[in-house]
């Protein structure tokens, strides 16, 4: 599932492909679980012949700002995307809506396994879903006394609390588990169990492991060797990290977790 670097790698191609120019056409599959809010020809309508100001973002929301009329807010899911190019030979499999330029360009989404969704909002920000999430850790990491706070007395597991877009928005299933790898924090702990400098630690690898994945536009062979990412696949009676630990495979807050038990307590 595409996480905050996938969604902020999506957000520049946007940003490159769509800002400042005209929709001179839309057109949309009639695929009414991706369009989950309004109707493919209410969208198509509402969008075509506005001009896009921005291309914007929060967790993993992702939305193009017009110079009036609705946002386009889009969610990934599992396998969305976005692509830019200039033919229609080019266009994607599996596209979902295409935005079409004056003077050239188009914008696509993709998402085969249709759990992406396509919706229009007149304020992205101060309505669902954006308004239920938390934090976007690339924009506005809290400070350390702030993020002591949030966490506050929750009786969740630490994985779990990585896990809740309401808290941290954008942090999905291998960015906690290389949270808490890199923190030494077992994932089972109880977040009301971490002292001041467990929770230090927690803030400060959540915010440096997505500015790195971000800088590196979300290329996982650019990600620092160290990383748990890289050993984590695979047969895991074989796995080891790049210093020899022994990864381990359990689930917690209900998903599969890698963890090293020698070092994370």
């Amino acid at each position: 599932m595409p996480e905050l670097p996938e969604v902020e790698r999506g957000r520049l191609i946007a940003e490159m492909v769509a800002t400042g120019r005209t929709v001179r056409r839309v057109r949309c599959v009639n695929d009414r679980i991706v369009f989950c809010d309004q109707t493919p020809a209410t969208v198509s309508r509402r969008l075509r012949g506005k001009r896009v100001l921005a291309a914007r973002r929060h967790g993993k929301q992702l939305w193009l700002e017009f110079a009036d009329g609705p946002a386009l807010l889009l969610h990934f899911g599992m396998t969305g995307a976005l692509q830019g190019y200039d033919d229609e030979a080019d266009r994607p499999r599996f596209w979902k809506i295409e935005l079409e330029f004056e003077n050239g360009g188009r914008l696509a989404m993709p998402d085969p396994r249709r759990f992406g969704r396509i919706r229009l909002r007149d304020d992205p920000r101060n309505e669902p879903p954006i308004s239920k999430l938390g934090f976007d850790p690339l924009l506005e990491m809290p400070g350390p006394a702030a993020f002591r706070a949030l966490v506050g007395r929750r009786k969740v597991t630490a994985k779990g609390l990585l896990l809740d877009q309401s808290f941290a928005a954008g942090v999905g299933n291998w960015i906690a588990d290389e949270i808490l790898y890199q923190a030494e924090i077992a994932p089972d702990r109880r977040v009301d169990d971490l002292d001041d400098a467990e929770l230090e630690r927690l803030r400060r690898r959540l915010a440096a492991i997505i500015k790195k994945a971000v800088a590196v536009n979300s290329v996982s062979s650019r990600f620092p060797k160290t990383w748990l990412f890289h050993h984590r696949w695979g047969r895991p009676e074989d796995a080891r990290t790049s210093r020899g630990e022994p990864i381990e495979i359990k689930t917690v807050a209900g998903r599969t977790t890698a963890w090293v038990p020698s070092i994370q307590r």
